[in-house]
């Protein structure tokens, strides 16, 4: 039985442990926390709960399919709920959009804003959807291992039909040209960190795949998904060590043989590794010729995606807001350009999770739970440093937004539980270099072929699953990164 260590129980690393471990292989995650879950985990305080990272569960299916591959019904372990509304949208002059999956309430909404509108909405969903079945059955469920995976005519010719020379911006505009809802249809790239001026147009296919599949709640939360998941993975004899600080990925010569965890060598058939990608080459990869280009200088020199400033509230009052609620500032587009500059946004979009208007078991009885994101700079092009008196002045601000909200005005004197979240726990706690929450930004350089692979390509048995590395960011497509390294471990592995 090949024996397999896992660094780090993010949703990817859980996803291709499980797997592995159903499939026969016999499979530790070592993991440096006292939980698993990685950015999919919880703060609580005060009886009040939180997640701490991501919020949003789109395309359930991929979420279950984890599960029902080990021959479980993953009802049995997690049940989603679709919401609707997805969520709610007020824009900068207080018009109030309630974003539904729901066709005859969708097209009430976009007609009420002119035929046009909803016209240039049906069109940008079937052009886009027509871009997600490429890029899903070409690129996003696709490993690339060599050149020749990608510069080969067929691939070629489906990337082309992409057109991912042109932003997500312009590509939303082209459809649509009412402002309030290209601006609807463009924030959803800062999901995973990237500008939609900059972002490549495929990532247009983030608020399709909402509109198209919904978007849904567990109760307890996103982080019920990981308990899910270790669940399983213990039920199949999988073995979690917890505390376990990883200080090297063990290579010689071209081959890796294990890792080093709290000073002790553990000899490995083959390594899997989801600590994020600029973390582990720069600090766990001691041997400088197994990194191969990706060097201290070259890792640093890369494009990361912007990081968020999250304040976790606990307020003893009961507020109407939808689960996920979605608040733009005066101007959308200066409010990207300042992020992107490395400044902190003046008058911010800001979003607003409150799973405790369905959910009685995060916050206590009559009390409100509230996520509260703001997406600022990550700390490679900050301008600024995240002192005392830097964070507290931006809580200050963002309080002052949140009171100016119908059922708020008095929020300061209702908090009983506040915890605050910058890029720079992110890096600290959760080692995301620089603080970049997503990881590496998904430029069109930095993405497909071009962005680090799950097939480490200078050391045999060593791969990668996880935001930094291909597919992506999201939890979706960290989920798909994870099923990805599984395959190519059966590949590599099969007798």
């Amino acid at each position: 039985m090949k024996k397999i260590s896992v660094i780090g129980s993010g949703v990817a690393g859980l996803t291709a442990a499980l797997r592995l471990q159903h499939d026969g292989y016999d499979v530790t995650i070592y993991e440096m926390r006292k939980e698993v879950g990685g950015k999919m985990n919880q703060i609580k305080g005060k009886g009040f709960t939180f997640d701490l990272g991501p919020t949003i569960v789109m395309m359930p299916q991929i979420y279950y399919e984890v599960l029902a591959y080990t021959g479980v019904n993953p009802q049995d372990y997690i049940n989603y709920q679709t919401l609707d509304p997805m969520y709610r949208i007020t824009f900068w002059d207080g018009d109030i959009m309630d974003a539904s999956t729901d066709l005859t309430k969708l097209m009430a909404d976009l007609e009420s804003r002119g035929d046009d509108v909803a016209k240039g909405y049906l069109n940008y969903l079937d052009k886009t959807y027509e871009k997600y079945l490429v890029a899903k059955d070409h690129f996003i469920e696709k490993s690339f291992r060599s050149r020749l995976d990608f510069y080969n005519p067929k691939t070629l010719i489906q990337a082309l039909k992409l057109k991912t020379f042109d932003s997500a911006h312009h590509t939303i505009k082209k459809f649509v040209k009412d402002e309030k809802i290209q601006k609807a249809l463009a924030f959803q790239t800062l999901y995973i960190g990237i500008s939609p001026k900059k972002g490549p147009s495929i990532y247009t296919i983030i608020p399709m795949i909402e509109t198209l599949y919904g978007v849904s709640y567990s109760k307890g939360g996103m982080y019920s998904y990981a308990k899910a998941l270790e669940k399983r993975f213990k039920e199949l004899g999988g073995k979690i060590e917890f505390n376990a600080k990883v200080h090297e990925i063990i290579i010689e010569g071209k081959e890796t043989k294990g890792i080093k965890v709290n000073n002790q060598r553990i000899d490995s058939d083959a390594v899997v590794c989801n600590a994020d990608f600029p973390y582990a080459m720069n600090n766990l990869i001691k041997n400088p010729k197994a990194k191969g280009k990706y060097t201290e200088t070259y890792i640093n020199n890369l494009d990361y995606s912007c990081s968020v400033f999250l304040m976790y509230l606990g307020i003893n009052k009961k507020v109407d807001l939808k689960v996920h609620n979605l608040y733009f500032g005066s101007d959308f587009d200066e409010n990207l350009n300042e992020i992107f500059r490395g400044e902190l946004p003046s008058d911010p979009a800001y979003y607003i999770y409150s799973p405790s208007q369905i959910d009685d078991s995060v916050a206590p009885e009559g009390k409100e739970a509230l996520y509260v994101l703001v997406p600022v700079p990550e700390l490679k092009t900050s301008t600024f440093e995240w002192t005392d008196d830097v964070v507290n002045a931006y809580r200050e601000k963002i309080l002052t937004k949140l009171e100016k909200l119908e059922g708020l005005e008095d929020l300061r004197k209702q908090i009983d539980f506040e915890e605050i979240m910058t890029p720079v726990r992110f890096e600290k706690e959760l080692n995301a270099h620089y603080g970049a929450t997503f990881g590496l930004a998904p430029t069109l350089k930095q993405s497909n072929y071009f962005r680090p692979r799950n097939v480490y390509p200078y050391a045999k048995n060593l791969y990668f699953a996880g935001s930094s590395v291909h597919p992506g960011a999201g939890v979706p497509i960290a989920i798909t990164s994870g099923k990805l390294v599984h395959q190519e471990i059966l590949k590599d592995t099969k007798e």
